[in-house]
């Protein structure tokens, strides 16, 4: 005997992601939060407003960046000073490194786990209100 009709599979509203967290030790990480930093600083010039864009205060992006600079053997983040503007904020070499080689890895991972990224996709509950 059937028990009533079959329930259809949920449907994503939005498009998944994945974010990678790279712990070296017990004390020392990178993750989305920070890499994204890195890339407002880098659109902004600024620890400032890339710390609002985030809604995260001064003091709390600019500790996310002394952290970074001190974790990696070169500075990710550097002052500029002088111009008409008064100085800002420029992300070096390094920092541009770790952004290219983080979004590398969180891709090719995103990749490799994409069929079971579906698969629980498949398994939520619909955000449409609709019964299961």
């Amino acid at each position: 005997m059937g028990r009533g009709p079959a329930k259809k599979p949920a449907r994503p509203t939005g498009k998944s992601s994945l974010h990678l967290r790279i712990d070296f030790g017990s004390e020392r990480s990178i993750g989305p939060g920070k890499v994204r930093l890195l890339e407002l600083i880098n659109e902004t010039g600024s620890i400032s407003a890339a710390g609002r864009a985030l809604a995260m205060s001064y003091r709390q992006a600019w500790l996310l960046v002394d952290e970074m600079n001190q974790m990696f053997r070169d500075p990710v983040v550097a002052a500029q000073t002088g111009g008409g503007g008064g100085g800002g904020t420029t992300v070096t070499e390094t920092g541009n490194d770790i952004v290219r080689l983080y979004r590398e890895m969180e891709r090719r991972a995103y990749s490799a786990a994409s069929s079971e990224i579906r698969s629980l996709a498949r398994l939520l509950t619909p955000q449409d209100g609709s019964p299961h």
